[in-house]
């Protein structure tokens, strides 16, 4: 497998959430098969990603606390809460459907 190898898979964000991905709510990305440490890509690394390369907002604080997704943002993977799955040590899967889904609204 080459460096530079990567994996489809669909991205959404709602429940306002998408007001930190310059409000687009869905993106298909090719993410790197391998992680910093040339580790399998997990849902960590692919948060850590989104940071990184995606979000242009810079209050990534509403998005992760403490290197993972911040609690009242529900993942689901596949349609699938992603607590059945192993939470960010999922190993990303070609075509997977990843939803991040603020739970939190403000008043």
């Amino acid at each position: 497998m080459s460096d530079n190898a990567t994996i489809p898979i669909t991205i959404e964000f709602s429940g306002g959430l998408e007001i930190l991905f310059a409000n687009q709510k869905k993106y298909d990305l090719s993410l790197p098969t391998r992680d910093e440490s040339g580790e399998p890509a997990t849902v960590a690394f692919l948060v850590r990603y989104l940071c990184d390369h995606i979000m242009k907002d810079p209050r990534k604080e509403l998005f992760v606390l403490d290197d993972t997704v911040r609690p009242g943002i529900l993942v689901l993977i596949n349609e699938a809460d992603w607590e059945l799955e192993g939470e960010d040590k999922y190993q990303v899967q070609k075509s997977d459907h990843i939803m991040f889904v603020s739970t939190l609204h403000g008043g």
